[in-house]
């Protein structure tokens, strides 16, 4: 019998926790959907991605306003996936700022991927018909960006470090309480998409620039919030193997002359023990594998996801 489709059919309803990790450091996980975070300034707050719908967005700033009521200056996107960032209009945020690549992406293939993404993952939008359109950053940058907190609360560095889930992933470091939010360059017991990664880069560079900034508290794109050095380092090193462990059985599959199809059975083998009873692991792997064997084939940029594509290789793959 065939697989549902992505996500279709899962329907059932998240609990979300709100934690607060340090003095105004929040953030909001809910068993392996999407993560969203919110550091305070002297009189305003910096909230970290957007959730699928405006909608969704309000249920987390409802959660937010039983700690805080300061104004939301800056909204923060980590990267332009549809699910993190179609829910801005609830903000009413000043200032929205992603990377010089992300508005790129947003402005080359952010229709498809809204289309894409409710087509894969229907139980995240919530309300959708709220969604005004694409959400456009009114400041970008291209490695990296100071936000001056005020008071004592010191200041955010936002990151650009190197190739990673997207060509254009940031990441969010409060050094003050030593917390870092990865966005999707990391995830704690959650599965990876992969379908617009850069997976060599990630997997070496990218990592070791996340690793280094030696976090006490990492909140990844997904699951629960890590605590404790060694505890940040273990949700870096599991995304690496979860990539590695991709590169080596696509890769060999590729060398041989092998099949895409082959290529996937032999990864979902490999990984399938430890992973595959994480979240979204039967959703992404399809999509992973296409983009890794594309890689291999020597296409650097990622090719647009479309409804039609994304069906055509589910098919391919998991029908």
């Amino acid at each position: 019998m065939a697989k549902p489709f992505a996500s279709s059919a899962d329907m059932e309803e998240k609990t979300e926790t709100l934690e607060v990790l340090a003095d105004g450091v929040y953030a909001l996980t809910a068993e392996g959907d999407p993560n969203v975070g919110a550091i305070e300034g002297e009189d305003f707050l910096v909230c970290i991605e957007a959730r699928a719908t405006p909608a969704a967005a309000r249920d987390w700033l409802t959660k937010l306003r039983e700690h805080t009521d300061k104004p939301v200056k800056y909204l923060v996107l980590t990267h332009y996936h549809a699910v993190r960032v179609l829910g801005a209009s609830a903000f009413d945020a000043e200032t929205i700022i992603t990377s010089d690549t992300t508005l790129k992406l947003i402005n080359e293939r952010g229709m498809q991927d809204w289309d894409s993404e409710f087509g894969r993952m229907p139980r995240l939008f919530k309300e959708p018909e709220e969604i005004p359109g694409l959400t456009k950053p009114n400041l970008t940058f291209n490695d990296h960006m100071t936000i001056e907190l005020g008071g004592d609360r010191g200041h955010l560095d936002l990151q650009f470090c190197g190739r990673g889930h997207t060509a254009g992933d940031i990441a969010v470091w409060h050094d003050k309480s030593k917390t870092l939010f990865a966005g999707d360059l990391v995830e704690a017991q959650a599965a990876l998409y992969t379908g617009d990664a850069f997976h060599m880069d990630w997997a070496s560079g990218t990592l070791d620039a996340v690793k280094a900034f030696r976090a006490e508290k990492l909140v990844g794109g997904r699951g629960a919030v890590a605590r404790g050095n060694d505890a940040c380092d273990a949700a870096v090193e599991q995304t690496r193997e979860f990539l590695q462990g991709m590169i080596d059985n696509v890769g060999a599959a590729h060398k041989a002359g092998g099949t895409l199809k082959d290529a996937f059975e032999a990864t979902h083998k490999a990984l399938g023990p430890k992973f595959g009873h994480w979240p979204i692991f039967e959703h992404c792997l399809p999509f992973n594998v296409q983009r890794l064997w594309d890689e291999l084939d020597g296409i650097d940029w990622p090719r647009i996801w479309t409804m039609e594509r994304d069906r055509e290789v589910w098919d391919q793959l998991q029908g």
